[in-house]
């Protein structure tokens, strides 16, 4: 009889000390995983997420003074830009016949591929003032970050996590 009540006690004990750790550590103030942020407030995070990824990038390549404008026109030719003119609404785009979305798409798509190419021609400006081992470490790196988010981060295709 004396054990069950120590392990009744020792029960209540444990629950009363997990209730106590669980209200200590739940976030204040902290979106939850499910909940959505505003259109800025992603657009603040993964500018910020940028921000230092391309910090962490250029420390690893130990840009020199030298190589400084260089970089700086690749990181402005790179940087991630909002989308030139309103989203369609998907709406209107269902609207449109077959042959009308097709132009759609490509017309996006040669805008994409020019921002492409832009970019190309800043990264081999860029690429051609590095040191060989700059290269290296460079292209450790698989060309990830070239101007958007949907590149992946640091450790691969991961998107952002909220």
């Amino acid at each position: 009889m004396n054990i069950l009540r120590k392990s009744i006690l020792i029960g209540f004990t444990v629950l009363g000390m997990a209730a106590a750790h669980a209200q200590d550590t739940a976030p204040q103030n902290q979106p939850h995983r499910g909940q959505q942020l505003t259109p800025e407030q992603r657009h603040a995070k993964m500018d910020e997420m940028y921000a230092k990824r391309q910090a962490r990038l250029h420390d690893k390549l130990k840009i020199t003074a030298q190589q400084e404008s260089a970089w700086a026109a690749y990181q402005a030719a790179i940087k991630p830009t909002a989308p030139a003119g309103p989203r369609p609404a998907r709406g209107e785009f269902a609207k449109l016949s077959s042959p009308e979305r097709l132009s759609k798409m490509i017309e996006m798509t040669k805008l994409r591929e020019g921002r492409m190419q832009q970019q190309l021609t800043a990264l081999t400006a860029f690429y051609d003032q590095l040191t060989p081992e700059q290269k290296a470490e460079f292209d450790k790196r698989g060309g990830r970050g070239f101007g958007g988010f949907h590149h992946g981060g640091e450790r691969g295709h991961r998107m952002h996590r909220g």
